[in-house]
């Protein structure tokens, strides 16, 4: 028995409470997972999984070794890893996760640029809006909107989500100024539920620090940051946006900035890794290459609050 291959799928199985889900991850099938388990449990002399029709749990023997072999795992991984780095190397798979918006536009140039640098990475790169749970699903990172919960997590700060509000030449032709935020009231906007709730209220940060809970009228809510996009630029509505994703509609006057003095309440942003992983070297690097690449971009603000940075711009 090799006790290195059970015991990497004895703590897959335990992370993902299937067997099945294991070798999918392990890339083999399920009965080579099977046979690695049960190798394991009578070369320790005890039981170490408990089987149900829905899900595997560890027995208490199981939880013991999981605790202790999964760091060990984890530091065997990243002294193979430091050799080669090295030797000038980095390298090996990585699982990457974010939400489509800024990973779109601003995650992938980052994972292509450091591909670049380090041609034997494979990368995974998941877009979708939804949080995940790095462990159980197998993530090496994850971009994170909101303070990550969780003890087995690491996490860097990239900074705020800087929030702006803008419309399109035509729906201003259309509609005339906005130039108040009560006339921000009386037109349709688009957004998120999320950033409306509760009651179809609106929070607008002013530049010197004071805060406007604004109702206004939603013609479209949605989920998804491109929707929004492109709803603004075709004039449909005005309404609330990622500054990150329309630096170049600005620039090239597709959107124009509205009330330039608020910005809508920014979210935090965060760059999250299981602490095991934190060792391995590629994991490391990719880390330390991302955030550095994210905090250049305009639209994620370095301070504490989203208001005063965006008086001069």
């Amino acid at each position: 028995m090799d006790i290195a291959i059970a015991l990497r799928a004895f703590v897959r199985t335990v992370e993902r409470g299937s067997v099945t889900a294991a070798a999918r991850d392990l890339a083999v099938s399920q009965p080579a997972v099977t046979k690695h388990l049960r190798n394991l449990e009578r070369h320790v002399g005890a039981r170490l999984l408990e089987r149900s029709s829905r899900v595997v749990r560890p027995t208490p023997q199981g939880l013991a070794l999981y605790e202790t072999s999964r760091g060990a795992l984890a530091s065997i991984d990243a002294a193979l890893e430091g050799v080669r780095r090295d030797m000038g190397a980095i390298e090996g798979p990585l699982r990457v996760h974010s939400p489509s918006c800024i990973g779109i536009r601003h995650l992938h140039p980052i994972v292509m640029a450091f591909q670049a640098r380090h041609p034997s990475v494979t990368i995974d790169l998941i877009l979708e809006n939804r949080d995940v749970d790095l462990v159980y699903e197998n993530f090496d990172l994850a971009v994170k909107y909101g303070h990550p919960a969780g003890q087995d997590l690491i996490i860097r700060r990239l900074g705020l989500i800087r929030r702006i509000l803008v419309a399109s030449p035509a729906f201003l032709a259309q509609f005339g100024p906005i130039d108040t935020p009560e006339r921000l009231s009386e037109i349709g906007i688009v957004s998120s539920a999320r950033l409306l709730a509760p009651r179809d209220i609106l929070t607008l940060l002013h530049c010197n620090g004071e805060t406007l809970d604004l109702p206004v009228r939603p013609t479209l809510r949605t989920n998804d940051a491109e929707v929004i996009t492109a709803t603004l630029v075709q004039g449909h509505a005005a309404g609330p946006v990622q500054q990150l994703l329309v630096n170049d509609d600005l620039a090239q006057g597709r959107l124009i900035r509205i009330l330039p003095d608020y910005v809508v309440r920014p979210t935090e942003a965060f760059l999250a890794y299981p602490s095991i992983r934190f060792m391995r070297p590629v994991v490391r690097a990719f880390t330390d290459f991302a955030v550095a690449a994210l905090r250049k971009v305009d639209g994620i603000d370095r301070g504490e609050t989203g208001g005063l940075a965006l008086r001069n711009r």
